[in-house]
Parts: structure tokens; sequence; C-alpha cells
């Protein structure tokens, strides 16, 4: 495991960690870091990436209903996740995350305006956050671009989300896309992937492993 070297207030190793609450994927890798913080001194520090700004430069090449999706359902909740951030702090991203993705794939709610509008009772937010999905010329849209941009400039375009970004032992950050894992592992499983995770994304010049899988994920065990 390559040797980490900056810490947060706490002494621990930060793990900064972009997702749009929308993707599934970046929701079972989240778990998987949660059970890694559990097992390792590490600690997670939320910040949001958008699907939608993501593919903003490739949309004519996008199949119609996922098109369609990106200009309509996607922007809700990552749109109110930043106002949440924005007025309430950098503390309301985890809970909040985890109410929307419990709701959304755990729970099986999806990403409906009735869910994002639980999650945000469920962590007790105000429930004035939701006016903030369909607002169209977005108060917070350049910290929601800026956010993403910060991320995806650690890993490229190609990719999609979870970013996540460690401190490496030259102070520089190892940052890459995923790991993408269905089901999220638990203790020691989780923390032989992170090890190991960490030992690929350290080495100079990888550039990706990947392997074809038919199964979505599982929220069985969650």
């Amino acid at each position: 495991m390559p040797e980490q070297t900056a810490q947060t207030g706490s002494g621990k190793t930060p793990v900064d960690f972009w997702f749009d609450p929308l993707c599934p994927w970046a929701w079972m890798t989240s778990r998987w870091v949660l059970e890694v913080e559990k097992v390792r001194d590490i600690e997670v520090r939320w910040h949001i990436m958008s699907l939608a700004v993501l593919n903003e430069p490739k949309l004519d090449e996008l199949p119609d209903h996922y098109r369609e999706m990106l200009a309509t359902t996607a922007w809700q909740p990552v749109r109110v996740v930043t106002a949440a951030w924005q007025k309430h702090g950098d503390d309301v991203l985890g809970p909040l995350y985890t109410a929307l993705g419990t709701r959304f794939h755990n729970d099986g709610q999806g990403p409906t305006k009735e869910a994002i509008a639980g999650a945000l009772e469920d962590v007790g937010l105000p429930a004035d956050l939701i006016d903030y999905a369909d607002q169209e010329n977005f108060e917070f849209d350049a910290e929601l671009r800026a956010s993403h941009k910060e991320g995806i400039d650690k890993v490229g375009q190609d990719v999609g989300t979870p970013v996540i970004a460690v401190p490496g032992s030259d102070g520089e950050q190892l940052a890459f896309f995923g790991p993408v894992v269905t089901p999220a592992p638990k203790g020691e499983e989780a923390a032989k992937l992170w090890d190991g995770t960490l030992m690929v994304a350290s080495v100079p010049g990888f550039y990706e492993i990947k392997r074809t899988r038919t199964a979505g994920p599982d929220f069985s065990n969650l």
C-alpha cells in the first residue's frame, strides 16, 4: 500500500469522493468506502459532480432516452444537494447523500421529487430546498460546475462518477474513477479492495483495468 502523508484535522488520511446522487454505481462505491472508513484510518470528504454536466459536450451522440433523462431527471437531485451544501455547509453532504441514495436505490423510489423531499426531511434540512430542483437559472450553478471540474480534472473526461482522490507519498493526489463493485464488500474484504486499489493507482503510467460484467448493482445486502 502506498504511503499517505496528508492528514485531516482528526489525524486521518483524507479521501475525497465526488458523486452524483443519481448514479447507482457511485452509490455502491460510496457504501464500500464507508466500510473502509471503519477498518482503515481514513476520513471521507464528499464532493458533488454531475452526469448532466459531464455529458453536455456529447449530447448529440447519446440515445434519445438517456439524453432526455439528462435534460430533466439528472438535474433535480444534484441541484438540491448543491443548494443544501451552499446554504448549510460541507457537513450536510454525507448525510444527505446517504438519505437520497437509500431512497433512490435501496428502497426503489427512484430519483423523484417526492424521494428528494423525503430525504431532506430525513436529515432535518429545510423542505423549501426542493424548490431548487426545477430552478432553470440555478442560483448555485457556478459552484456546482466548479466542484464537478475539480473532480473530473483529476481523472479526465472519459470517465463517470464516482471519482476518488487520496494523497500520495510524493504529496500529489492519486485519483481514479471507481472502483465499480457490486455488491459492496464489507469488513476486511472492503479493506483488501481498498489496499489493492491504492496499490494499482500508485503505479506510474497505470491506465485501466476492466472486465465485462452483466449483473447490475446488487442492493440486497445494504
